[in-house]
């Protein structure tokens, strides 16, 4: 018996099928019947621009990008209230130090650090390229004043003679980077020059790191806890004097508790840790927003340091 025919094969089948296929021609009229309307999506909103006003009068103009899902789109009252006690003591926080921000947005306390005459300012987000373009933004915005400030320091130092006289040169003291919280730190370490050293402790150092880092309204990510932590323990310098600044609202009360699960976690990992500030705002930074007005105003102020047995003063 001849092997039965397969009918997608047999040439007989195939013409009579063919026959049968109708083409329907696209009328041109009627478009893709699919696609979406070219107005069904509202537009990206645009950039736009906030301002911080320093003690001294100076207005620093900050852009921000139009929208971002990492909610970058904010000046959070975290970043103002923190650039605020840097301006309050600056040689107690950031003056002569290195610093290094995480999902900074616009940046602003790095900014205001800078000015303040902070040694190296690295100022890190996501590495979105329009996020990270709007930092550099935000940075070439203030250089004069962060100029004006190693100026004025270059100044001092000649009239006391300890110090030399190139304050001619622009700014290197603050630049911006794309960084993933918990990854290798390997490349913002890498901004961290010779020039940095502090003098007091003997060259080479194996790995230089920062002396102050700012963590300004993140904790609402509750499920980055542990990626955050994981930046400040590879890239916090391990000395006395090092510090993780941690400035927060809680914009969703009701989740106040889960937002400082941070600062347990940061215990069990060994990191000392106090409060530094609180502070009550005039009215909530978003308008109708549900939960408790008075935990939406409040913005509380966090240290983390290292204990005396993590120093390493090599």
């Amino acid at each position: 018996m001849p092997a039965e025919q397969d009918p997608a094969r047999d040439p007989a089948t195939a013409a009579a099928a063919a026959e049968d296929v109708v083409v329907v021609e696209e009328d041109p009229s009627t478009g893709d019947l699919f696609a979406d309307p070219e107005d069904y999506y509202p537009p990206t909103p645009p950039p736009k621009q906030e301002s911080y006003t320093l003690r001294s009068g100076e207005r620093v103009t900050l852009h921000l990008v139009g929208s971002s899902p990492l909610e970058a789109h904010h000046l959070w009252n975290g970043s103002r209230v923190l650039a605020d006690y840097f301006e309050a003591d600056p040689a107690g926080t950031v003056r002569g130090r290195t610093v290094l921000e995480l999902g900074a947005g616009a940046g602003l306390p790095s900014l205001v650090a800078a000015v303040l005459g902070a040694r190296k300012v690295v100022v890190t987000d996501f590495p979105d390229p329009e996020l990270v373009a709007t930092m550099w933004k935000n940075v070439d915005g203030v250089e004069d004043l962060v100029l004006a400030g190693q100026k004025q320091k270059q100044q001092q130092q000649q009239q006391q003679g300890t110090g030399g006289g190139d304050g001619d040169r622009r700014q290197t003291a603050l630049v911006a980077d794309g960084h993933v919280w918990g990854a290798d730190p390997a490349p913002l370490l890498a901004h961290l020059d010779d020039d940095d050293d502090d003098g007091l402790s003997p060259a080479p150092l194996p790995v230089r790191k920062f002396d102050v880092l700012i963590l300004a309204d993140l904790l609402f990510r509750h499920s980055e806890h542990g990626n955050m932590l994981r930046s400040v323990r590879t890239t916090m310098r391990r000395r006395a004097e090092s510090a993780a600044y941690v400035f927060f609202t809680s914009y969703r009360p009701w989740l106040r508790e889960k937002d400082l699960r941070f600062f347990e976690l940061a215990r069990e990992q060994g990191f000392l840790v106090d409060q530094v500030l609180e502070r009550r705002m005039d009215r909530p930074l978003f308008e109708n927003d549900p939960g408790d007005e008075e935990v939406l105003k409040t913005v509380t102020g966090w240290r983390l340091r290292w204990p005396e047995g993590e120093w390493d003063e090599s």
